[in-house]
């Protein structure tokens, strides 16, 4: 098990090493900081709301986006409590703001796949496809910028895309459509 560990961090050493340019790290910081507290995603997900066509893809996606968020922020990250990797890896330095929470899964990660999920698969694929890379781009942000590793992001990424499925199912088989106007 410690040389899997060994090899995460060496992965984000690697991209240190041989990714990180400094014109790449303002577009870069600009993209994982469109998932800070997954602000992007709720935003775009309660303009959703305010058309009849696409209330229930708004819907859907803050559904999935709570359900991420429980299993992640309130379940996974305080039983796991994985020290964030800049603070262990030596040599790895991270870029933007220092998170204070724990890194295991990844918050971001989690948000940004539960939303692009639901939105690619209901939303017209000319905006759900490259919502989707966006929501991929943000994942791979939080190891260009050293604050998660790639299991962190890995683990994110799928508890983001079961909670998009769940979140679809649950609302296929709700009757919110009696609610929502």
């Amino acid at each position: 098990m410690n040389w899997f560990l060994t090899l995460d961090g060496n992965i984000l050493l690697w991209i240190q090493e041989y990714v990180r340019k400094d014109r790449l790290d303002q577009v870069v910081t600009f993209i994982t900081n469109l998932g800070n507290a997954g602000w992007f995603w709720l935003v775009l997900s309660v303009l959703l709301l305010f058309f009849v066509k696409y209330r229930k893809t708004g819907l859907t996606s803050l559904v999935a986006i709570l359900i991420g968020f429980v299993i992640t922020n309130l379940l996974l990250k305080n039983i796991v409590n994985r020290i964030r990797p800049y603070e262990v890896v030596e040599g790895l330095r991270f870029i933007g703001k220092m998170p204070h929470d724990a890194s295991f899964p990844s918050g971001h990660s989690t948000c940004s796949m539960a939303a692009s999920v639901v939105l690619l698969k209901k939303l017209p694929k000319k905006a759900g496809i490259p919502l989707f890379v966006l929501g991929i781009l943000i994942c791979l942000s939080r190891l260009y910028v050293g604050v998660h590793y790639p299991t962190d992001v890995l683990m994110g990424a799928a508890v983001g895309i079961v909670s998009a499925f769940a979140a679809i199912r649950i609302m296929r088989t709700s009757d919110v459509d009696k609610i929502l106007p």
